[in-house]
C-alpha cells in the first residue's frame, strides 16, 4: 500500500508539471503540459546523451529530425522502443514504448510515422480508513505522421502532424474524495517542422560528413483536462544541433554530436497578471504562437537566464565495420542543490552509454543513464532498448533466394 501510494503521488507530480516553481529572483523551472512529449525514447539516441538533430540517419529519426530520412540509405524500415520507466525507485509497471516507421517513395520525398505510448501503470486507491476505492490505469499517446522532402543536394525539410491524448486524471475525480469529478483525458493537436544540412566529402583520403539539423516539435494547441475551462501549453521545443564523422581507417569511424535544447514554453510572472484570468494565476490568456515568443523574453533576469533554460547534450558514437557501435554522451540542465536560485531551471545531469549491432537485417541497441550528482534521482540508472528492421534488406535476402 506505501509503495502504491508513493507511485500515486508521482502521477500526480507529473500530473502537475505544467504548474511553474517561482521564487522572488527567477521564473524557476520551464515545464508544460504532456511532459511524456519530452521523454527520449529510442536508445540510440539516449546513449548519445539525447543528440539527434543532426547524427547519421537511422529508423528513428522520427523522435529527433524527421528531416534526416530524405538522406536515409535504406528504403524502409521500422522499430519499436521499449523504456522501463522510474525502476530506480521501485515502480515495477510503468513503461513508454514507441513505434517507428518510414518509406522513401523516390528519391526525394519519404513518408514517415511513429506511435509513442506511455503505460503509468495500474493505481489501486485507499479511503482515509485503509479501504480499497477504485482503480486507474492512467495513460498517454501520440500517434504522428511525417512527409520529408530533399531541397537539395545537401538540404532536407520536414513536416510532421501529431494528435496526442493524455487520460493521467483517470478515475481519479470519482474515486478520490475532493477532487475535481470533471477531471477527464486531455487532447492536443501539433506540428514538427525541421529541416537537416548533410554534406560528405573526403579529408586527408579519409571520408568525411558534417551535418547540422533544427527541430520545433509540438507546435500546436493548447491541452485541457476540464473541458475546456483551463488550457495548458504542452511541451513545444527547440533542438538544434550538428554532428561530424569521419573514418579512422577502412574499418572504424566515429562521429561527434552537439545538442541544444530549449523548451518554447512561457514562464509565469507576476507582471504577467493582466493576462491571467482573476481566478486562475497562469498563462491562460496567451496563445501557443505568442508563448513560443515569449519564452524567448520573459524570464526576469533576462537573456542570462534565458541561456540557463537551455539543455546541452553531447554524444560520441564508435563503429567498427558499419556492424557494431560504442556510444557515450552527456546530457547538462543548469540547476544544483538551491532550487531557490534563478539559475535553477530542473539540475538534470546525465551521464549516457550504450551499444548497437546492425546485422543485414536487424537492428539492435540499448542504453544506460546515470545521474550525476543525485544518486536519488528518480531517472537514473534508466534502460532503453530499441529493435529495429530493415525492409529493404530484408526484401534483397529473398530475392538472392
Amino acid at each position: 500500500m506505501m509503495k502504491r501510494t508513493l507511485t500515486t503521488a508521482i502521477v500526480f507530480l507529473l500530473a502537475l508539471t505544467f504548474t511553474k516553481a517561482q521564487d522572488e529572483s527567477g521564473a524557476g523551472p520551464v515545464s508544460s503540459a504532456a511532459p511524456f512529449l519530452t521523454i527520449t525514447t529510442d536508445s540510440r539516441s539516449g546513449a548519445l546523451g539525447n543528440t539527434g538533430a543532426a547524427t547519421i540517419p537511422d529508423i528513428a529519426s522520427q523522435a529527433n529530425n524527421p528531416s534526416k530520412y530524405a538522406f536515409i540509405e535504406s528504403t524502409s524500415g521500422i522499430s519499436i522502443s521499449y523504456t522501463p520507466w522510474l525502476k530506480n525507485i521501485g515502480v515495477s509497471d510503468m513503461n513508454i514504448t514507441h513505434l517507428f516507421g518510414y518509406h522513401k517513395l523516390d528519391e526525394l520525398q519519404t513518408l514517415s510515422a511513429s506511435l509513442r505510448y506511455f503505460n503509468l501503470g495500474e493505481f489501486v486507491f485507499y479511503t482515509p480508513q485503509g479501504l480499497p476505492d477504485g482503480g486507474s490505469n492512467p495513460n498517454e499517446f501520440a500517434v504522428d505522421l511525417g512527409y520529408a522532402l530533399k531541397l537539395t543536394e545537401n538540404w532536407s525539410g520536414s513536416v510532421a502532424l501529431r494528435y496526442i491524448m493524455s487520460d493521467i486524471y483517470q478515475n481519479i475525480g470519482t474515486s478520490q474524495a475532493g477532487m475535481n469529478s470533471n477531471l477527464k483525458a486531455g487532447h492536443a493537436f501539433a506540428s514538427d517542422v525541421s529541416f537537416y544540412y548533410n554534406n560528405s566529402f573526403y579529408r586527408a583520403r579519409k571520408e568525411s560528413n558534417i551535418a547540422f539539423g533544427l527541430n520545433i516539435s509540438n507546435i500546436g494547441s493548447k491541452i485541457s483536462y476540464d473541458g475546456g475551462a483551463r488550457k495548458d501549453f504542452i511541451p513545444t521545443n527547440l533542438k538544434i544541433g550538428g554532428a561530424y564523422t569521419t573514418e579512422i581507417d577502412q574499418y572504424n569511424k566515429i562521429s561527434v554530436s552537439l545538442d541544444f535544447d530549449k523548451l518554447l514554453v512561457p514562464s509565469y510572472l507576476e507582471s504577467d497578471m493582466p493576462k491571467y484570468d482573476e481566478t486562475d494565476p497562469y498563462l491562460q490568456k496567451v496563445g501557443p504562437i505568442e508563448g513560443i515568443f515569449r519564452s524567448f523574453t520573459d524570464a526576469p533576469n533576462g537573456f542570462k537566464e534565458e541561456i540557463h533554460e537551455v539543455i546541452a547534450s553531447a554524444g560520441v558514437e564508435y563503429w567498427y565495420n558499419n556492424q557494431f557501435a560504442l556510444r557515450g554522451g552527456y546530457s547538462h540542465e543548469s540547476g544544483g542543490t538551491d532550487t531557490n536560485d534563478w539559475r535553477f531551471k530542473g539540475g538534470r545531469k546525465y551521464l549516457t552509454f550504450g551499444a548497437g549491432l546492425k546485422m543485414n537485417v536487424f537492428v539492435f541497441d540499448f542504453s544506460y543513464m546515470i545521474s550525476v550528482g543525485n544518486e536519488n534521482n528518480a531517472l537514473s540508472n534508466t534502460l532503453r532498448f530499441t529493435l529495429g528492421y530493415d525492409l529493404d534488406n530484408f526484401r534483397r535476402q529473398g530475392q538472392r533466394r
